[in-house]
């Protein structure tokens, strides 16, 4: 029996050793960083599109993180934005007046409308936008409401009313809404004559510095911004009909347009990214009324 014992351990020493040998190679292990990303994180990507570069950050159904217009009635940078509320991440967000910094969009904060475009004098005198002002008044807004003890968003008209046993908690106009269909001629005020566009304030058709913001089937939320190329500041960016067919491949189906052009800015993680580049291929900053924070 003790000889057993002893030629198992000499066995067993000699397997150690045979482990130890410099030709074998180690036991590796997977390393974490090449696992999927968790189903709870936030997912920032760049995506190269026509002559632009999208910046998208998806923000999942199932993560811990809320998104919440917040405005600034003096105007603020969006780092500005991000510090006041120590925002993980932050896009611009809705139309205003920058002569007299009045919103020209609705906003409400936990249960409060805070920004009123009936308020807004320039714009309800404006006789050249008249017989446009009625559906000013109700353009498409991004939503988040409370529905018994969950959260939920959605994007609408500013007249339709929230659902049975959900309490409207925030909403940020914007408009056009981009998809399940896109609105320009409702909501970009875009008008014709004999076949030709004699109107179009938000340059729909063109390339141009975007933002806008999303919702996938599954309820997760998109953040979307087109910057343009400093190569090119005349001819790069995207069209509305272009963004819509971006967010479209991304998994969207109902999504808005934000105030776009200048304003065009986003945020993540100590960055801040501008849509907009003047002639001279510099990138363009603007301060802002309105942001959508993600915290």
């Amino acid at each position: 029996m003790r000889k057993i014992i002893f030629l198992s351990l000499i066995l067993i020493g000699l397997g150690v050793l045979l482990s130890f040998r410099p030709d074998r190679k180690p036991l590796s292990f997977p390393s974490s960083r090449v696992l999927p990303a968790s189903k709870k994180d936030l997912q920032y990507k760049t995506h190269s599109v026509k002559q632009s570069v999208v910046h998208t950050l998806l923000i999942p159904a199932s993560s811990r993180f809320l998104v919440t217009p917040t405005l600034s009635p003096e105007l603020s940078s969006l780092e500005s934005f991000v510090q006041k509320h120590q925002a993980i991440a932050a896009i611009n967000g809705g139309f205003f007046d920058p002569e007299n910094r009045k919103s020209t969009s609705y906003v409400m904060l936990q249960g409060v409308w805070v920004a009123d475009p009936k308020d807004n004098k320039r714009l309800m005198n404006n006789l050249k936008l008249r017989p446009y002002l009625k559906k000013i008044l109700n353009r498409t807004e991004f939503r988040r409401y409370r529905c018994g003890q969950t959260v939920r968003y959605d994007i609408t008209l500013h007249s339709e009313p929230s659902p049975t046993g959900c309490q409207l908690l925030d909403a940020l106009g914007g408009g056009p809404r981009v998809l399940p269909e896109l609105t320009s001629v409702q909501e970009g005020f875009v008008d014709f004559a004999k076949g030709k566009v004699i109107r179009d304030p938000l340059g729909s058709s063109q390339p141009n510095a975007r933002s806008a913001i999303g919702i996938t089937s599954d309820g997760s939320l998109l953040v979307v911004m087109v910057a343009q190329k400093p190569e090119a500041p005349s001819n790069s960016g995207l069209s509305l009909p272009a963004l819509a067919d971006f967010m479209k491949t991304q998994g969207v189906e109902k999504a808005m347009n934000l105030d776009g052009g200048s304003s065009s800015c986003f945020y993540y993680k100590g960055k801040t990214v501008y849509g907009k580049i003047n002639q001279q291929g510099n990138q363009v900053r603007r301060e802002l009324f309105s942001v959508l924070v993600i915290r």
